[in-house]
């Protein structure tokens, strides 16, 4: 069941807790994501498996679950012969499965429908670079019809996520208008700029003044950089900041692996609740253990449901 209140009005109260990578845990739940789809191969394959995965964030003390549509698209799934019909029902579930983990009306838990980045689709890394010789007319092309499946199944809010350029923003926000469901938007970024090296504060600039936009942010970066970039998004659009970044390990898309040490610190929730952040978990590597610890260490009174 949806919840009591929108997310927009949840935000208004107090801080909420996102959820941490989806990915991990289903490894950890010994799913095998070696292959193109991802995660999202589990929604035709596995989907038991997600909504187990959603749980265990759950039962962590999340309350926002992002679905497992980051890399579902329709060009992805014809691929593996999967027409449009059945692509559009597969994007759907993903919703279902999020809302049936969340459980009962009385414990607040909303639900953000992920649509990640052209370069997802790709499954080559790309989306850490970002400027694919596409316009921004044709990425809109591309992501629309996804936007549209997914606002149909009715999540609280789209999560824009992983966007490594302003083009795709603009795209994204584009695709987006008259959907009916809030939106945030989220960049990658490298120190305070995009993954393509735009400055973040123009980045950011993009959706200011967009009412649609319930929250503006960055994930899957390094947790150094989320603590900069929170006070940039909270001073250039006056919204709510969303932040979850990654463990602090960098992807090698070569050899397929992580690489370097963890530097994820759920301590640093606090310091970015203080810098305007109101929507806070991690993303790649990040598990329910972590999620755990983050909002345990929010002080009472400061976090919303």
């Amino acid at each position: 069941m949806r919840p009591g209140r929108t997310l927009g009005a949840a935000l208004a109260d107090g801080v909420l807790v996102l959820d941490g990578g989806l990915s991990n845990q289903l490894e950890a739940q010994g799913c095998d994501l070696s292959d193109a789809l991802w995660s999202a191969r589990l929604l035709a394959d596995g989907p038991e498996r997600i909504e187990a995965a959603h749980s265990a964030y759950v039962a962590a003390g999340a309350q926002v679950l992002t679905t497992a549509s980051y890399q579902a698209t329709f060009e992805g799934f014809a691929r593996r012969g999967i027409g449009r019909t059945e692509t559009a029902r597969l994007l759907a579930r993903g919703v279902t499965l999020a809302r049936a983990a969340a459980g009962p009306a009385e414990r607040e838990t909303w639900v953000a429908a992920s649509v990640g980045p052209y370069g997802a689709m790709l499954a080559d890394g790309s989306e850490y670079r970002g400027r694919y010789g596409l316009s921004v007319g044709a990425l809109t092309r591309f992501h629309r019809p996804r936007i549209e499946v997914l606002a149909e199944a009715g999540p609280d809010v789209l999560a824009l996520e992983t966007v490594p350029d302003t083009d795709e923003a603009e795209a994204l926000l584009r695709a987006a208008e008259g959907c009916g469901v809030p939106v945030w938007l989220s960049y990658t970024v490298d120190g305070t700029r995009t993954r393509a090296g735009q400055d973040l504060a123009e980045a950011f600039a993009l959706a200011a003044g967009r009412d649609q936009v319930v929250a503006v942010g960055v994930n899957c970066c390094a947790p150094k950089d989320a603590g900069p970039a929170v006070e940039i998004a909270a001073v250039v659009t006056g919204k709510p900041v969303v932040v979850y970044p990654n463990s602090g390990e960098d992807w090698d898309p070569g050899a397929g692996d992580w690489r370097g040490p963890a530097t994820f610190d759920p301590a640093g929730a606090t310091r970015w609740r203080a810098a305007g952040a109101r929507l806070i978990g991690g993303c790649c590597r990040v598990g329910p253990a972590a999620i755990a610890a983050l909002a345990a260490g929010l002080e009472p009174g400061t976090r919303g449901g």
